[in-house]
């Protein structure tokens, strides 16, 4: 491949990250009914037809940003691979990130209410994403129950749905009063009284 081929591939791919980052803050920011490609391309610096190349569609791009946020996530706090209790605390510990970055966290909170409708361009992803993230946690505590560390009594199924409800709970609540509620710490006062500690 040519030098000119490759930096054209490269620039397309720095281009196509830089969308992705600034359809990711006004979503964020708007909501993705409200949101306009023409407002993005302008904050990318690029035509809406140039941004269009990329992305042909507004649907497209919105899950483009999702999936993308995902991938991240799943790389950086191993959670394709994790097991039981270890997993469990990779989630928590996801969550503190989460704390550092509200925007992404505001557009988790504003899409997954908005996707509710099913003609919502996202639905399909929120629908598979929660299948997703309540079986990851069932998981978890099934392997906390398989290694005798569930407390008696407690539905591993149950629990992981539980779990991912007072997550997202936590996380509409940190958004309307950041400076007096820490997400990570309840969760693990949670998973402490879920989980019996290995001495």
């Amino acid at each position: 491949m040519s030098d000119v081929l490759v930096r054209g591939y490269a620039n397309g791919r720095a281009r196509r990250q830089l969308i992705l980052d600034e359809a990711t803050a006004m979503f964020g920011e708007v909501g993705y009914r409200a949101a306009s490609l023409r407002e993005i391309a302008t904050r990318v610096g690029i035509s809406h037809p140039g941004l269009l190349h990329h992305f042909p569609a507004k649907q497209a791009l919105l899950l483009a940003v999702l999936e993308h946020r995902d991938e991240i996530d799943s790389e950086q706090f191993g959670l394709d691979h994790l097991q039981g209790i270890e997993l469990l605390g990779h989630i928590v510990d996801l969550v503190a990130f989460n704390a550092t970055r509200p925007g992404i966290v505001e557009l988790y909170c504003v899409l997954s209410a908005e996707a509710t409708a099913p003609d919502h361009p996202a639905h399909a992803f929120f629908v598979q994403r929660y299948a997703r993230s309540v079986e990851s946690c069932a998981g978890g505590f099934r392997g906390a129950q398989a290694a005798g560390r569930l407390r008696p009594g407690i539905d591993p199924d149950a629990a992981g749905r539980a779990f991912v409800a007072l997550m997202d709970g936590l996380q509409v609540q940190w958004l309307l009063d950041r400076d007096s509620l820490d997400m990570a710490a309840v969760l693990r006062a949670t998973l402490a009284a879920l989980i019996v500690t290995d001495d």
